[in-house]
């Protein structure tokens, strides 16, 4: 009796891991919302590390965060690290591609507590009085986040932070 339900134990183990080992090889969260601004005044609050405080959702998490800029001032080759709490962790981010207030590109890696390299853009698109704000991430999704994501997805994870910064965004440029 008892190597029957190893045995059953042992077929489902394996299939649930044959089953994680199908999902797909990356990941990718993104988030819409219409900003009543002009795309430039968007802009100016994304392409420039200096100003993510103001709306960024994991600001907040460690007031005490260490954040260090290097590279060009705003645009393509700015630098944004920080290293703060085991809410915020430790990383860096590097803007890619920067076109005036229509596409912003950048490279982002978590080093501690995990390590992840993904890459993420926003793109701002005007709607007569609005602009709508794109933003997305993807990267790739390695044996162990497959596994995970059977349970918790990365949509799950992340898209909440995506919608908090959004609606901190808004806030902040429909504000004035």
């Amino acid at each position: 009796m008892w190597m029957t339900l190893l045995l059953v134990v042992l077929v489902l183990v394996g299939a649930v891991l044959l089953f994680a080992s199908t999902r797909p090889d990356i990941f990718r969260v993104e988030r819409s919302l219409p900003i009543k601004a002009p795309p430039e005044r968007i802009f100016a609050l994304l392409d420039d590390f200096h100003h993510w405080p103001e709306w960024s959702p994991w600001e907040a998490l460690d007031p005490d965060m260490t954040r260090t800029h290097s590279g060009k001032a705003r645009g393509t080759g700015a630098v944004y690290e920080w290293q703060g709490n085991s809410k915020v962790g430790h990383g860096r981010m590097e803007i890619t591609h920067s076109s005036a207030s229509s596409k912003l590109g950048f490279k982002l890696d978590f080093l501690r507590p995990f390590e992840a390299h993904n890459t993420a853009k926003f793109t701002l698109q005007p709607q007569g009085d609005a602009t709508l704000v794109h933003w997305a991430m993807s990267g790739p999704a390695p044996f162990i986040s497959k596994f995970v994501g059977l349970v918790i997805s990365m949509d799950r994870l992340v898209g909440k932070d995506f919608e908090v910064g959004l609606a901190n965004l808004k806030a902040v440029t429909e504000s004035g």
